[in-house]
């Protein structure tokens, strides 16, 4: 007699909160850090000013990023509790319009109208607003918006991202300081790129390349305006 076993099943889509947050966050470290220090070289300034840049930079972006999400994360999170509170509402007020709406989704789906009817009634019996959430609203677990877990994520991964620029400019020799940081932060990019890809179960070559490439777009023109005001002055 053969023996099922159950067991958890991970899947990658329960990755998605965090490592969005995750991939963000380290992705503007590395850019706009590495960005920054670029242009105030390209501008001739020396070390010791391109390291406080830098520095001022990491911080200000950690805050940034940690406040930025923790907003947008909130606000997503608040129009869930109230499409939630509405759905309550309309449960107690309206149940027989919400079994048919109910109804209808499952008849979309491809079940027939006797089924799906039965299908509704027996979810709305066990957990009537679970059942709103996830099928009619698209709410679960595993989408759920949490504000602090993303804004301790994408602060902490800045912060991160942020700091291999600067590696880069401490152990620079001054004349290749730029092309050495620039090189190094392709590489960031394109090791971080693989990973987020590698996490998500998804193939690394579109988003290296992706990452790689918005980067490199990014430290030009930031290396471009530093040597147009270096220049000017």
């Amino acid at each position: 007699m053969t023996r099922l076993k159950t067991h958890a099943e991970e899947h990658y889509v329960g990755r998605v909160g965090w490592l969005r947050a995750a991939v963000l966050g380290a992705n503007d470290g590395i850019v706009s850090t590495a960005s920054l220090v670029i242009g105030v070289a390209a501008a001739s300034a020396d070390r010791g000013a391109i390291l406080v840049a830098g520095v001022a930079g990491l911080v200000a972006g950690a805050m940034s990023m940690a406040a930025g999400e923790y907003v947008s994360v909130s606000s997503q999170s608040d129009t869930e509790a109230a499409s939630l509170a509405k759905e309550k509402s309309e449960l107690a007020n309206e149940p027989e319009s919400e079994h048919a709406e109910l109804t209808a989704i499952y008849v979309a789906r491809g079940l027939d109208g006797a089924l799906a009817s039965q299908v509704a009634t027996q979810l709305m019996a066990k957990d009537a607003l679970g059942a709103h959430a996830r099928d009619e609203l698209g709410l679960s677990e595993v989408s759920t918006a949490r504000p602090v877990q993303a804004a301790l994520t994408s602060a902490v991964t800045f912060a991160v991202g942020a700091a291999l620029p600067l590696l880069a400019v401490l152990v620079s020799p001054s004349n290749w300081m730029i092309w050495i940081v620039a090189l190094a932060s392709l590489v960031f990019l394109g090791a971080l790129g693989a990973v987020g890809a590698s996490a998500g179960g998804a193939s690394p070559w579109k988003p290296t390349v992706r990452v790689v490439f918005w980067g490199a777009l990014a430290m030009l023109i930031t290396a471009a305006i530093g040597a147009l005001f270096g220049t000017v002055a």
